[in-house]
């Protein structure tokens, strides 16, 4: 389920137990002092969800930017992830730990496998996310990049629940059938790359809905994904004038025909 929006905050996507942000601060490719700016600026702005990953090399950043913005630790939502050359039992769990020694936090909000990695058996990663829960090194676990079917498999065999599966997912991209599943198993579904590296918001469709909305292409297509039920978003900027655009989508809704307008043009790219 999705609480109320308001202009000033996300609204939550509520999923076994945790509640995440609708809308997240990505963090990819974002290095040095420009990731700290950006981080504490984000915050500072209103975004109350952080995403980043190990293999991203910014987590040290990341934390000097949520400890600069001074807000609250309780009201961040901290997302990682653990690379796929640490999914072997004990591996994934200290990989965990180094995370948080370069974050500066006692636990992480969210922990997810970056990707799936076929050479390690998938019982063994999944029951080194669950201890790495059981740990205390996170609230909450989930997944990344993970089909339907290896998401069907991921649940089956966990002993603590999973509460999301990070994807790729904007409005050129067809992402129907993991979207249901994820609903099915009541996981929710965090969309990476929302703006598709930028051609949506030269989308002649998004175009028509913005001016009519009096907002920006990228608006629309942020809107579009956390209206979704159970859809999250991480878009990423280092802007700080993008930053506040991306952050700007909560106190506007499109309408149904507005829409469908826009799930029609998913597979167009």
């Amino acid at each position: 389920m999705i609480a109320s929006p308001s202009k000033t905050s996300a609204p939550l996507v509520e999923a076994h137990g945790a509640r995440i942000p609708a809308l997240g601060f990505g963090t990819w490719q974002l290095r040095g002092s420009s990731c700290r700016q950006a981080v504490a600026a984000a915050l500072g702005i209103g975004y109350r969800h952080i995403d980043t990953a190990a293999i991203y090399g910014n987590e040290t950043e990341v934390g000097e930017g949520i400890r600069d913005a001074a807000i609250a630790r309780d009201d961040i939502f901290v997302t990682t992830k653990v690379w796929t050359d640490s999914l072997r039992d004990g591996a994934l769990q200290r990989s965990a730990e180094a995370s948080l020694k370069r974050l500066g936090l006692s636990k992480v909000d969210l922990l997810l496998v970056h990707w799936p990695n076929e050479s390690v058996p998938l019982g063994e990663t999944i029951g080194a996310l669950c201890d790495a829960k059981r740990r205390g090194l996170t609230q909450h676990i989930g997944v990344s990049n993970y089909s339907e079917s290896l998401l069907r498999q991921a649940c089956a065999l966990a002993s603590e629940p999973l509460v999301t599966n990070q994807c790729k997912y904007h409005l050129h991209l067809e992402q129907s059938a993991l979207l249901d599943t994820c609903r099915e198993l009541g996981v929710s579904f965090t969309a990476y790359t929302p703006l598709g590296r930028g051609e949506i918001v030269r989308d002649p469709v998004v175009m028509e809905i913005a001016r009519a909305h009096q907002r920006t292409p990228a608006q629309i297509a942020l809107r579009w994904l956390v209206q979704q039920e159970g859809v999250i978003t991480i878009p990423k900027a280092a802007n700080p004038a993008h930053i506040s655009e991306n952050f700007a989508i909560f106190d506007f809704v499109l309408d149904e025909d507005a829409m469908q307008a826009l799930f029609e043009r998913r597979g167009r790219a």
